[in-house]
């Protein structure tokens, strides 16, 4: 793999830089770097990386990584080509009863915006610390509420085949953490429909919400729920009831605050928060027979898959 990737960084010339950060740019904040690192600005950036995986003729590893709220990097970092995106991408534009914006746009800036212009439908995005191309990726949701409640229309990039393609609602199959939206497209915007309404009921709302999550959710470095919440009893309640609250091992440690939070010491280890992770799963799985799902994304560790792109050539028109 590092003869392919050492193509793949000649090919991209000065797009990419090698050996760059990317456990920093995760809420985390611990982990290590990603071989590759383009940053696009516009379309033809993407346009360049289809280019350059196509002229290596193997499967590249890919990451786009968005805000980086539900990423875990290991500390040996990420084999691979990770891709952002900056400059447009984060604009947002509002309609009279819908807003369009870009993927690498925060989604509390969206939620922000949209309430102090009296849309309603987005004011629960204040509590979701990602990016809107990472609610695509994820179907984000949280307060009864999620993207493909509000979605209508979205554009992706298929780094495979080198083209963008705009799509309704009705392409976006969608579940609880997941959608279909696969890791080898790149999400450049997201349009959503919203209702006009009250803009100081909107702002009270989003307002309200923040309150919540302060009370009840703790900050430092985490990437919020570790554990998907399974049927019956949430995650948070079964970990507390099999007496891992405040467990830690290294430098990670379950959130005295709640349970479903997995916190990282400042300067700490990726891999510390990892094993904790895999701890916390046998035991509760050990004394109540459920087998906790992680919605932690985590990428560079032996045993976690990697999503690979084989581009054709012909593409990028």
């Amino acid at each position: 793999m590092s003869e392919v990737l050492g193509r793949l960084a000649d090919a991209l010339g000065g797009l990419a830089r090698r050996d760059e950060p990317l456990g920093p740019r995760t809420t985390y904040r611990v982990g290590g770097p990603a071989a590759l690192w383009v940053e696009a600005t516009g379309q033809e950036a993407l346009v360049a990386v289809h280019r350059a995986l196509a002229s290596v003729g193997a499967p590249v590893p890919v990451l786009v990584v968005g805000k980086g709220s539900n990423l875990l990097v290991a500390d040996a970092g990420f084999a691979g080509l990770a891709i952002s995106l900056a400059g447009a991408y984060g604009d947002i534009e509002l309609g009279e009863a819908t807003v369009r914006a870009g993927a690498a746009a925060g989604l509390p800036v969206v939620a922000r915006r949209t309430a102090a212009a009296g849309l309603r439908g987005l004011e629960w995005a204040v509590g979701v610390p990602g990016s809107v191309g990472g609610a695509l990726r994820m179907n984000a949701g949280g307060h009864g509420a999620e993207t493909a409640g509000v979605l209508a229309r979205y554009q992706l990039f298929d780094l495979a085949g080198g083209r963008a393609e705009t799509h309704g609602a009705e392409d976006f199959a969608a579940g609880y953490r997941y959608s279909s939206v696969t890791a080898g497209h790149v999400a450049e915007w997201a349009e959503f429909a919203l209702e006009p309404g009250d803009a100081a009921a909107a702002q009270a709302l989003v307002s309200e919400i923040v309150r919540w999550r302060r009370a009840n959710q703790p900050g430092g470095s985490n990437a919020g729920s570790v554990f998907r919440n399974p049927p019956g009893e949430p995650a948070g309640a079964l970990v507390e009831r099999s007496g891992l609250k405040g467990r830690r091992l290294g430098s990670a440690q379950v959130s005295e605050k709640h349970a479903n939070f997995i916190q990282a010491d400042e300067g700490g280890s990726a891999d510390d928060v990892r094993r904790l992770l895999d701890l916390v799963r046998a035991e509760v799985e050990d004394r109540t027979g459920v087998v906790l799902v992680p919605e932690l994304h985590m990428v560079g560790f032996p045993d976690t898959p990697v999503a690979v792109v084989r581009a054709s050539r012909g593409g990028g028109g």
